[in-house]
């Protein structure tokens, strides 16, 4: 089996450390966001599932694109990838697990493992940069 799942992702860093997010029933650690429902920007996108994942409001006007990358899905057949289009941006509010997300977790760079693929790919751009410590 092929094809791409396409998502759009929020990285969201604080003191060396990255907000991820995991799911009810799983086993693994994500960075929040999810897949764009039809017409959807990645803007409207990133902020609809932020708010529904973590009950916060994106700040439309502080969105960043960090870059989009590209894997094997995890818990997918062979052959199918994500590609997930990630972006740094501010909120409002507090965090705090909504929906189908079991809980949120402050991820370091030794804890890379712990992550989906694609992430995996995404800590080691953050650590290359100095980000994730």
């Amino acid at each position: 089996m092929t094809g791409h799942i396409d998502k759009i992702a929020w990285v969201h860093l604080r003191e060396g450390r990255i907000l991820c997010a995991r799911s009810k029933g799983k086993d693994i650690y994500y960075m929040p966001g999810g897949k764009r429902e039809a017409g959807e920007s990645d803007t409207d996108t990133l902020v609809r599932e932020i708010e529904e994942e973590l009950s916060v409001r994106i700040l439309p006007g502080t969105i960043s694109p960090l870059g989009t990358f590209e894997a094997q899905a995890h818990g997918k057949a062979e052959g199918v990838r994500v590609r997930m289009a990630c972006y740094l941006a501010d909120y409002e509010g507090e965090l705090c697990p909504a929906s189908e997300i079991a809980e949120i977790a402050w991820l370091a760079y030794a804890d890379r493992e712990r992550v989906s693929s694609v992430n995996q790919i995404i800590f080691d751009r953050l650590h290359e940069m100095n980000l994730l410590a």
